[in-house]
């Protein structure tokens, strides 16, 4: 970050613009997760983090948010651009004064320290950090941190005993090692990045890791073509549900009508045929079947397995997994039956992606040790498969791929049925022809992205998400990840 900055001041921009355009979108996030004007309380030091608060108060107060500054410093004690914006926002908000409904949104915007300070913290920054947290705990406010939560090691991730506890952290630019580190994702919150066009010209080597954003993202879910037609865009085959456990066939088929199948067959049980045909979204084929070994006849252009499936016919799951010629999104039980033949992952026919959740991990790969990232990377250095690793930050990695860091989620989604939504998704993508590592990065993005919205329009609360109500968004995520 530093020496993107350097150059792109040695190129004529300045940092007074750089914080204009930061601030500027830090308010766009802010409204992003909340579109109804609230109150917002700026919690700014005196260096440039401190700046970059003030100019997104600004442009906040004229999309008629209330505006309460808390300067733990003097006005003297600032530096030169944030007493320049705050005597701006001054300015601005003897002319806007709105009176926020009684139930508006209370938010924090931690400015108080930026990338170049380390714990420990010091007074009156630590007092500070200690009534936004306790402002969060009992005034049910929700914190923005600007670019890394105060207190927060921007390296390693470590963060001090009063470290600022975000809801959201906004970082500018890219973002930075630490805010990914296993320990500081419950100080992180919902990573989102502002990209500053010109710091990414003057990115100075490629990253090893990179996070998944709409600008990332974009390119691969492209509009189609006005003469598109159902078999252009992929046919999936769901291998899902067991007796007692339909519901999952059903969520799968709707993942993947939803992310843009041409045609969608569930492929179940015959004892369980008539429950799910009539529980299945009628656009969807359900068709029954007497042994999984059959299923290598079908013409699918990539299959979803897993969800509910049980684990009474695991040697023809086994034998189906290994022999498919198609690629595969591999979940749930079919990854509790993969566990007891990991040998089968190396004899595969076609590519696969696995999504498993902590759990289903340790029984993949007992011996696994060191931090998320660590593990994902040396379980695809022995497999060569992709994986979508699930957890409050996602991490998809394949073989000669950066590892990628998803940013979308809300704790919400700590519900079942949701990885039954994703394997359908990813399995659509991949029908349309998108590699497994791609489909894992673009697909963890779009649910992670409707379950935000839907809380944010206030549909559901984190506590009473449920996946159907992110099947209902998944084509806004679509439209947000296209919105310039």
């Amino acid at each position: 970050m530093r020496a993107a900055e350097k150059a792109t001041f040695a190129r004529g921009t300045t940092a007074e613009r750089l914080m204009e355009q930061a601030g500027e979108g830090l308010a766009r996030s802010v409204r992003k997760f909340f579109p109804r004007p609230g109150r917002c309380l700026i919690f700014a030091g005196k260096g440039n983090n401190g700046g970059d608060a003030l100019v997104a108060a600004r442009h906040l107060s004229a999309a008629h948010w209330t505006i309460e500054l808390q300067l733990p410093y003097p006005d003297k004690d600032l530096g030169e651009l944030p007493v320049r914006k705050l005597r701006e926002l001054r300015a601005v908000e003897t002319r806007r004064r709105f009176d926020p409904a009684p139930d508006a949104p209370l938010i924090i915007l931690d400015g108080l320290l930026g990338l170049g300070a380390k714990p420990p913290l010091r007074e009156p920054i630590r007092k500070a950090c200690r009534e936004i947290n306790r402002l969060r705990r009992h005034a049910n406010a929700f914190v923005f941190a600007i670019d890394l939560p105060t207190g927060l090691d921007g390296e390693s991730g470590r963060g001090d005993r009063d470290a600022v506890v975000a809801d959201f952290t906004v970082t500018i630019g890219f973002a930075k090692k630490g805010l990914l580190a296993d320990e500081a994702l419950d100080f992180v919150g919902r990573l989102e990045v502002v990209e500053l066009a010109a710091l990414r010209k003057n990115l100075p080597t490629r990253s090893a890791g990179l996070v998944a954003t709409p600008q990332s993202l974009r390119e691969l879910a492209p509009r189609r073509a006005f003469g598109t037609y159902k078999n252009q865009c992929g046919r999936v085959g769901i291998v899902a549900g067991s007796k007692g456990f339909t519901g999952a066939a059903v969520l799968s088929a709707l993942g993947a009508l939803r992310a843009g199948a041409g045609l969608v067959e569930v492929f179940v049980p015959e004892e369980i045929y008539e429950i799910v045909a009539s529980a299945a979204p009628i656009e969807a084929m359900v068709k029954p079947i007497s042994a999984y070994t059959s299923l290598g006849n079908e013409e699918v252009d990539a299959w979803g397995i897993g969800p509910g499936l049980g684990r009474a016919h695991a040697p023809e799951i086994l034998e189906f997994i290994r022999n498919a010629t198609q690629p595969m999104v591999i979940d749930a039980d079919a990854l509790n039956i993969l566990s007891t033949k990991m040998r089968a992952l190396r004899q595969c026919a076609g590519p696969r992606l696995l999504t498993p959740h902590p759990g289903e991990m340790k029984r993949l790969f007992p011996s696994a040790k060191g931090t998320r990232p660590q593990i994902a990377q040396h379980f695809c250095r022995k497999y060569p498969v992709a994986l979508l690793y699930k957890g409050s930050r996602t991490i998809v990695a394949e073989r000669g791929e950066p590892l990628s860091f998803n940013t979308t989620g809300n704790p919400g989604m700590a519900t079942g049925g949701m990885g039954d939504v994703l394997t359908g998704v990813c399995a659509a993508l991949m029908a349309r022809g998108l590699s497994s590592y791609d489909a894992a990065r673009l697909g963890a993005w779009l649910c992670g992205r409707a379950a935000e919205i839907v809380v944010a329009r206030g549909e559901a609360s984190e506590e009473s998400l449920l996946p159907r109500d992110l099947l209902r968004r998944l084509g806004a995520a679509f439209a947000d990840l296209r919105a310039r």
